[in-house]
């Protein structure tokens, strides 16, 4: 290992702080490099030996990238009320599940739906946005049929759920008791 910034070889730098993050899953090592006194930050994590491989809807074949898998979450919750560790958690919880449910290949389809499951109890706009690229709506209908079932399955669930259409229903509610 080396300095990010100086370029000093490993003898130079400095262990200062240790701790498992990722639930015991990783160690973050933060370190000061003895020539240019700057911090960094290092993790350690267990090398999977048995790596899966995603089967795209192609036909092509790509090695399992976590970081994948959150990427098309920070897309689906661009500009929401969602934090940041509600997307790591959802996209550890679907790499455990796609891990532990298969050996060797796993189809991009399982993957997305091992998404959306979680993505429909925590945010319908979020929902719909990842839904929109992986369900591969065919028409304006289709997405439509897609906001009505989301919207009649959470009708009365959780009011702390970011809700579509919400400006809508305040009007429809305001028309109602007119």
């Amino acid at each position: 290992m080396r300095c990010p910034f100086c370029d000093a070889d490993k003898e130079s730098l400095k262990v200062i702080d240790s701790r498992a993050c990722d639930g015991g899953k990783a160690i973050r090592r933060r370190r000061e490099c003895g020539r240019c006194l700057k911090r960094f930050t290092t993790y350690e994590r267990i090398e999977q030996n048995l790596r899966l491989t995603v089967v795209k809807r192609d036909g092509r074949r790509e090695p399992w990238e976590r970081e994948k898998v959150l990427a098309g979450l920070e897309r689906a919750f661009f500009k929401r009320p969602v934090p940041q560790t509600e997307l790591l958690r959802i996209r550890d919880e679907v790499e455990e599940t796609i891990f532990r449910n298969h050996d060797r290949e796993v189809g991009s389809e399982t993957i997305a739906r091992e998404v959306t499951k979680r993505l429909k109890r925590l945010d319908q706009v979020a929902y719909i946005r990842f839904a929109s690229v992986h369900k591969r709506f065919r028409t304006v209908e289709e997405l439509g049929d897609e906001v009505r079932a989301v919207i009649d399955s959470r009708r009365d669930d959780d009011p702390k759920q970011g809700k579509l259409f919400a400006e809508s229903e305040e009007v429809e509610a305001e028309d109602a008791g007119d």
